[in-house]
This record gives structure tokens, sequence and C-alpha cells, in this order.
């Protein structure tokens, strides 16, 4: 079974609905025959390379200080019920293309293992350390903190190589009918929209791939 993971690495949504795919995965005895695979989605295309304080993004984006720090609590206090450490006050956003170029790159030159460790490290970069994921230098370094050739991935992102296709990935989300993330997308049958529960992923692959001697269970969730 294929699953494909829209998400950004600039989205708390998509760091909690990663960790709670993760338990439902861990939970499923059929998991060794899915491949996930992460695909690229732009909250805020538009967003320079230059970092802003996420505070500051999020106060214009939601109305105010007084809103931006209420989802900030929101968003935290969720996390870490999946185990997962935000430092919002520390996060700087900016333009997330050139990480969508790395997490593909990742893909490319040491498939899904690679990729999936590349994009943790960049959401754990952002939500966790306060790096600026746009910056090139702290992207060829997360890349090397993962086994990547620093000097390779520096000249990947001086270049335009690998440009054209995520931007074709990204169109091809809007295609899909795709405007928010996170979204999971299973065998191009079932499409799950949010941080869902576990039982809702294990609902689903259950009703795809049902276990050996299992009984397939409604899915909660759109046809794709």
């Amino acid at each position: 079974m294929l699953v494909e993971i829209y998400s950004d690495v600039v989205c708390p949504w998509c760091y909690i609905g990663k960790r709670r795919f993760e338990e439902a995965m861990a939970q499923y005895p059929r998991r060794d025959e899915v491949t996930v695979v992460w695909k690229p989605f732009q909250l805020d295309p538009t967003a320079r390379s230059t970092a802003t304080p996420v505070a500051e993004a999020y106060a214009k984006k939601f109305g105010g200080v007084e809103q931006a720090q209420r989802i900030i609590a929101t968003v935290t206090e969720t996390a870490a019920t999946v185990g997962l450490e935000f430092h919002l006050d520390r996060a700087l956003r900016a333009n997330t293309l050139d990480a969508h170029r790395l997490i593909a790159f990742a893909h490319e030159v040491g498939g899904a293992a690679l990729q999936v460790a590349m994009k943790e490290h960049l959401l754990l970069a952002y939500f966790t350390q306060g790096r600026n994921v746009a910056d090139h230098t702290e992207l060829a370094a997360l890349a090397a903190e993962v086994g990547m050739d620093r000097s390779r991935v520096m000249e990947l992102l001086a270049s335009d190589e690998g440009l054209a296709d995520v931007r074709a990935e990204i169109a091809e989300a809007t295609e899909r009918d795709i405007t928010a993330v996170p979204t999971f997308v299973f065998d191009g049958k079932w499409t799950v929209h949010g941080a869902q529960e576990p039982d809702t992923f294990l609902r689903v692959l259950n009703n795809l791939m049902p276990d050996v001697g299992g009984v397939a269970q409604p899915a909660v969730a759109d046809a794709g």
C-alpha cells in the first residue's frame, strides 16, 4: 500500500499528525507492506526566505497578538500529548520551498528511510530548535546531520535542480483538491484530512488492507 502524506514543515498539525500516524503504524501488523512518501505543500508560498518570528507571523495571519498566543498555546499543549516539545517562541517562519526540495532529494538519494529522517529533522529544527529552514547553510547542516553530503546539498540549493519537480507536485496537490494539510492519501482511494487520532488511521488501513484473519472496518475518510 502507498500512503502519500501532503504536509509542510512549518505546519504544527502536520507534526502532530505525523506522530499519530506513526502510532497507528506501530500497531498495524502489516506495516512492512506500507510505503510512505512525503509530498510537498506550502501553507504560504508567498513567504520570504528572510525569517520572521512565528509569533509575529501568526499575529498578522490570525488577527492580533492575543489570538496568536492562544493558537500557539493550543498547538503546544496538543503536541505535548504525542511527546513533542514545541518552542514556538523561538520558531522562525520562512519560505519552505527549498526545504521541500531537500526532502525530495533525500528520497532520491536514500529512499523512504532517508526521506522520513530528513522530514523529521526539519520539523524538529523548526518547532523545537528555532532554526531557519529556508537558509541554505542551515539546510545543508541539517542534511549532514541525517547523513547526507553537505557539499552536494549546497550544490543542489545553489541551483534550480529539483525545483520544477517540487513545484509540479505542489500543483498536483491542487489538482487533487488538497487545500489544507496534513492530508493522507491511501493508495489513491481514501483521503484522510487533518491530524486524526491513531484509531482513525488504523480503520483506514484495515479497510484497505485488512489484517490476516481480521475484518475490515468502516473508514472515517473521503473517497479519493
